[in-house]
C-alpha cells in the first residue's frame, strides 16, 4: 500500500514530540500552552460573528424538524 511521505513525516514528528513527554497528554498540553504564551503575536483571534439569516433559518428549520419527528 502506498504511503504519503508527508503524512509519514508528520506522524513521526508527532510521535517524537509525544515521546518527549512519555505520551502524557497533560504535560504536552502544558508545553503547548507555554509555547503559545511565549509568542502571543502568533495567536489568531477573531471577534465573534453574528449568525447570518441563512444560518438562523437553517437552525430553526432543523429544530422544527426535530419537533415534528418526536411527535
Amino acid at each position: 500500500m502506498w504511503q504519503d511521505p508527508i503524512v509519514a513525516e508528520t506522524r513521526a514528528l508527532r510521535d517524537e514530540y509525544a515521546r518527549q513527554f512519555h505520551y502524557n497528554i497533560n504535560d504536552m498540553f502544558n508545553d503547548l500552552m507555554a509555547k503559545q504564551a511565549a509568542h502571543p503575536e502568533r495567536v489568531v483571534a477573531f471577534p465573534p460573528r453574528k449568525p447570518t439569516n441563512n444560518a438562523v433559518v437553517a437552525q430553526q428549520g432543523a429544530t422544527a424538524g426535530a419537533r415534528t419527528a418526536r411527535g
